[in-house]
């Protein structure tokens, strides 16, 4: 199924696909593709860095439980944080960043926040050993865009270097490499 591009929708289905990987987490202290998280700081990474994100331009959110001691519930809460933004009639506001300027708030959630989640889902059912079910169109259509100012994302810390991979390698895994994940990693 592809994936919506209004940003309301895009982050539902993009947030449900994380939560049916998170779930079935039984061991939240297991090895992941990123070699100093465990599974339970994905769900921590998205919870935190989001909320402070939003915090920096003027958006609060309530906090839920601890990603720490609960990071499947703390997930929930937080997804249903950001789904309340982006389905709220003021989603188009203005957000003003200090490092990114001014844009719709929905933009930046889209931008930044959604896709990070759809990147992580493949950290955490990768760590599980399942497939993670990426759509290849977006995985593509990420790919592309953020192929644009990789030397910024390179630049800002954020990734790390791209791993090589053959010109068969599928979208997913392409997408994968290039932000330093390997994708032949498995638990």
């Amino acid at each position: 199924m592809s994936i919506p591009t209004d940003p309301a929708a895009r982050h539902r289905k993009i947030a449900e696909d994380f939560t049916q990987v998170s779930v079935t987490v039984t061991d939240w202290d297991a090895a992941t593709p990123v070699p100093e998280w465990r599974t339970r700081d994905i769900p921590r990474h998205l919870v935190e860095w989001s909320a402070e994100f939003l915090r920096t331009g003027g958006v609060m959110l309530t906090q839920g439980a601890s990603p720490l001691h609960d990071p499947h519930g703390a997930w929930l809460h937080h997804r249903d944080e950001v789904q309340h933004l982006l389905d709220a009639e003021d989603a188009g506001r203005d957000f003003t960043h200090p490092e990114l300027g001014t844009l719709p708030l929905r933009e930046a959630v889209d931008r930044f926040y959604t896709s990070d989640v759809l990147m992580h889902t493949w950290d955490l059912a990768t760590a599980l050993g399942r497939p993670s079910g990426l759509d290849e169109e977006e995985c593509r259509r990420l790919l592309d865009g953020m192929a644009r100012t990789e030397d910024a994302l390179r630049a800002s810390g954020h990734f790390g270097h791209a791993v090589p991979v053959g010109p068969e390698a599928s979208e997913e895994d392409q997408l994968m490499a290039f932000i330093g994940r390997d994708p032949a990693w498995r638990p």
